[in-house]
């Protein structure tokens, strides 16, 4: 997602942004359930996503994770990424928003949540900066602000991490030691 393609309200959106918050199975994973014979579970998170959640970090905006599904590989994966906030195992994901904003003292208006399915619609609804995947829920596409090119699990929140920190500004500075 190139931001000169981008409406203006969208990158004005994004500049106001300190927090992202992020669904696992079909934002950070492709969604897909993977189980074996003895009952384990497996998940595929894309390296292009850990990475710009890293730099969207290093540039001081706050990521969280809420997902509806229990897993100890999403609490692994947030533990190597440093997401502190992290809440599994509720469908009720406006309600946990809320508690989020209220404990970092943040507002809707600077939050960018990132949902595909029907549990993400009310998160979707009341933040100001909300995306989706391609292969979202249709009434996901149609509250989403807007919608990666990449799937999720792909490099998705990737795409929106970079233009959150091209939106504010930030993204040289977050590459510079890449360069």
């Amino acid at each position: 997602m190139n931001n000169s393609e981008l409406p203006t309200d969208i990158l004005e959106k994004a500049r106001r942004i300190t927090l992202l918050v992020l669904d696992v199975d079909g934002v950070l994973s492709d969604g897909k359930l993977y189980y074996a014979n003895s009952g384990e579970e497996f998940k595929a998170f894309s390296t292009l996503d850990g990475l710009g959640i890293k730099l969207l970090q290093n540039a001081g905006i706050e990521v969280a994770i809420i997902t509806g599904r229990q897993s100890a590989i999403v609490s692994r994966r947030a533990q190597e990424l440093g997401i502190e906030k992290l809440y599994q195992g509720n469908d009720d994901k406006l309600t946990l928003l809320q508690k989020i904003l209220e404990e970092s003292g943040k507002s809707f208006q600077e939050t960018a949540y990132i949902g595909d399915d029907l549990p993400d619609l009310a998160c979707i609804r009341r933040v100001e900066f909300s995306a989706t995947v391609p292969n979202a829920h249709p009434l996901i596409h149609e509250y989403a602000l807007c919608c990666t090119k990449r799937a999720g699990g792909d490099g998705a929140v990737r795409e929106i991490c970079d233009l959150i920190l091209r939106a504010q500004d930030k993204f040289d500075q977050a590459i510079q030691p890449y360069l």
